[in-house]
């Protein structure tokens, strides 16, 4: 069995979650989205479809990730990664970094849940 962490170390961030990671069933979530973005998507085709249309219009690239911390919970199914991502502006050429919170939920070895919390502050200044 594929644990928790062992699925997030698989991981990359800066390019997104990998399909071939993803339950059928996966629900992603973004509590604090902008309204004008989903906060919950159902189903690993949904998602993909979603993230696919959103990197393709980034107005920067996600260049870097590190980890500072990982909380593994008494769900063995749950970790908890705190971590920063770091992108350069198309626009300008500047790098900024923005911290994130993520949950995941792992199950048979697959991704069945995403929950990730984002400096909104952080990632407006770097754009302004």
């Amino acid at each position: 069995m594929t644990t928790a962490r062992e699925v997030f170390e698989s991981m990359n961030l800066t390019g997104g979650l990998h399909p071939e990671l993803l339950a059928d069933d996966v629900v992603i979530e973004e509590p604090f989205a902008p309204q004008d973005r989903p906060r919950r998507i159902e189903g690993k085709a949904a998602w993909l479809e979603f993230a696919t249309a959103e990197r393709a219009n980034l107005p920067f690239t996600l260049d870097n990730q590190r980890v500072t911390a990982l909380h593994e919970t008494t769900d063995p199914e749950v970790l908890v990664v705190e971590y920063e991502l770091t992108g350069t502006v198309l626009a300008t050429g500047r790098t900024a970094t923005a911290p994130f919170v993520g949950v995941l939920r792992v199950r048979d070895g697959l991704v069945v849940g995403w929950r990730e919390y984002q400096d909104k502050a952080a990632i407006a200044r770097a754009l302004a």
